[in-house]
């Protein structure tokens, strides 16, 4: 018989893995040199089956790896036949000795390569059909066939270890918060829908006709009053929904990182953060995140990268020529400095080689985001060449190469007219050249705050001012009385106290120092044009609550989805989510969303009304 254990097994990493029961002694990853000669039960999935001479040897393979089994005919010769018959993906127990494979036929790319075990018994738990499949790492299989079955694709070792690093990184920040004395609380998925953002996922509601209940988008309100009630400092590993278009990095259902503290200035919450998220790659990934991350201010990220989330991994900035072109020969880039538009370039190391053909179909990329054009120039052998340069004086070409920092085999590229359409073309093409010249070193993180963002934004579409991240964030107290001027010029100018995280380009976390004050959120509501109606209708227990005592507090949110797609270098958070939706928002494997029975439309009293284009169609 096998020899009991009487405590936890443990992994490499020291967690604790199973408890011996009757299916199993050991893991399929575990057993080793030391265990030789004992008698041990194992079950799994079979990974394959193959003959050599009269043995037969079966891949036993669990969520801890794969073990050798092998069925000898001189040692059992019915339970050799009896193996023959095995199939992969067959569910089996087998009881034997571990023995040494011997130093011929160990296998180095299994950790368990130096054993093997010789059955003794074997246990068909449950047959399979031929997996639709292959449960592999590395397969070629499109994506809508691995969301169809997905719990056979969730069997593939690099989707378990995905989902365990995801476990471990949760679990890290979950130690790391409640050491710093914060405490879980779960807040309502039932709520009340709120305008801003993105569009809801309503809930009829039954016993209240006609009315809705809406799934969150997010717990901010909630979380602000766990800091009315005096919670200090609060977390949750949330859930959160919302009915906006799907993308790689995108999912109706999401799961994201919630804090709230009281008391606390800026530095106080992102430190929290920061620590969090570090040891979220401690353990889940073994990375160290230097801390304190850096911070950066808005406009100086758009400045120098023309992207408020840059990618950091590579020091590609740009440069901003609008001085020189005041007076420089070329009068597209005269005039657009004379008009108030900015003119500035970037240096592309080692593009002087592209050919005419390369540079136009750039040009037109550009246009596409709305450029009228794509200048530029070639530095090769330190002399600069193109359509343009005999337009600038010798002095003025210095001062672009300067200015651009480049070195000779650079391609040197220039965007003018508005700011944000500069910044927008130019952060572009610094994310191309990044891509192409091989700068985003895999495995490697830059992470950064970016702080003292705009409060407004004015939307043409809405034709009004609109939160910059919501209408709940801070304004910086200098910035207060602008709040009052009436004038759109000074509206633009207001900071908030909001703040993001930022991993390689990816916006990871987001959040603010809130509003505390009853008066001061009611003059933001004021610029947003919500009505005194429509404040009272949406938020008017909330405005309430302010009322009773609020002490300052802040907050921030972080995806942690997205962080778990950016450790793993995955391109997709459907990779690193057990059951995710595809990209037309389709549970592929249950078949959701789905049309539901009459009766329990009825019981909600709602009712399906045909549209022109239900008939069309």
């Amino acid at each position: 018989m096998p020899t009991p254990h009487t405590t936890n097994q443990t992994a490499a990493d020291g967690s604790a893995v199973i408890r011996p029961n009757r299916y199993r002694t050991h893991t399929c990853g575990e057993l080793r040199d030391g265990d030789v000669g004992q008698t041990v039960r194992l079950a799994g999935w079979v990974r394959s089956v193959r003959e050599h001479g009269n043995a037969l040897f079966v891949d036993l393979r669990d969520r801890w790896g794969i073990t050798q089994i092998v069925f000898d005919p001189e040692h059992d010769a019915a339970r050799r036949r009896t193996a023959a018959e095995l199939r992969r993906e067959w569910v089996i127990q087998v009881e034997g000795v571990v023995r040494p494979r011997g130093p011929e036929r160990e296998n180095p790319k299994l950790e368990t390569g130096q054993i093997e075990v010789q059955a003794d018994s074997l246990n068909v738990l449950s047959q399979a059909k031929t997996p639709p499949i292959e449960i592999r790492d590395g397969i070629e299989t499109g994506e809508e066939v691995r969301l169809t079955y997905r719990f056979l694709d969730l069997r593939r070792p690099e989707m378990q270890r995905a989902l365990e690093t995801r476990a471990r990184a949760i679990a890290g920040i979950h130690a790391a918060l409640v050491a710093e004395g914060f405490v879980e609380v779960e807040t309502p998925m039932l709520g009340k829908s709120t305008p801003e953002g993105a569009r809801d996922f309503l809930v009829p509601s039954r016993l209240d006709p006609g009315t809705f209940f809406a799934l969150p988008q997010s717990p901010q309100m909630y979380k602000q009053l766990l800091m009315i009630a005096g919670l200090d400092r609060y977390y949750q590993i949330a859930r959160c929904v919302r009915d906006e278009d799907l993308r790689a990095d995108r999912q109706f259902e999401f799961t994201q990182l919630d804090v709230e503290m009281s008391f606390a200035t800026r530095d106080d919450i992102l430190g929290v953060t920061e620590r969090a998220i570090a040891a979220a790659f401690q353990a889940g990934i073994d990375y160290e995140l230097p801390l304190p991350l850096p911070r950066y201010t808005h406009r100086e990220l758009m400045d120098t990268y023309g992207s408020d989330r840059p990618d950091l991994r590579f020091d590609i900035k740009l440069g901003d020529l609008t001085e020189m072109a005041q007076d420089c020969g070329f009068n597209v880039f005269r005039r657009v400095a004379a008009d108030g538009g900015v003119v500035k370039g970037l240096a592309a190391p080692g593009w002087a080689a592209k050919s005419r053909g390369e540079i136009d179909k750039l040009t037109n990329e550009c246009k596409d985001l709305g450029a009228k054009g794509l200048a530029w120039m070639k530095l090769t052998g330190g002399a600069l060449t193109s359509n343009i340069v005999k337009m600038f004086t010798e002095a003025e070409r210095a001062q672009i190469v300067r200015v651009l920092g480049a070195d000779d085999g650079a391609l040197l590229l220039f965007q003018s007219g508005p700011a944000a359409l500069t910044n927008k073309v130019l952060a572009f093409l610094r994310e191309r050249v990044g891509t192409e010249n091989g700068l985003k070193k895999p495995g490697v993180f830059q992470a950064y705050f970016n702080v003292d963002f705009p409060a407004f934004v004015y939307s043409a579409e809405a034709g009004r001012w609109v939160s910059e991240h919501h209408p709940f964030t801070g304004i910086i107290e200098a910035d207060l009385p602008l709040l009052d001027s009436g004038d759109p010029g000074d509206l633009a100018r207001v900071r908030s106290t909001s703040y993001d995280l930022v991993i390689n380009g990816y916006e990871c976390a987001s959040g603010s120092i809130r509003i505390h004050r009853a008066d001061v959120q009611e003059k933001v509501f004021q610029v947003l044009q919500h009505s005194p109606a429509d404040i009272r209708r949406r938020f008017g227990f909330f405005i309430d609550a302010l009322a009773y005592g609020t002490p300052p507090h802040a907050g921030i949110a972080a995806g942690i989805d997205r962080l778990l797609m950016l450790m793993l270098g995955r391109q997709s958070i459907r990779d690193v989510i057990a059951f995710p939706k595809s990209q037309r928002g389709a549970d592929l494997m249950s078949g959701a969303p789905d049309t539901v029975d009459p009766k329990q439309l009825q019981e909600l009293n709602v009712r399906i009304v045909e549209t022109e284009e239900d008939h069309e169609t």
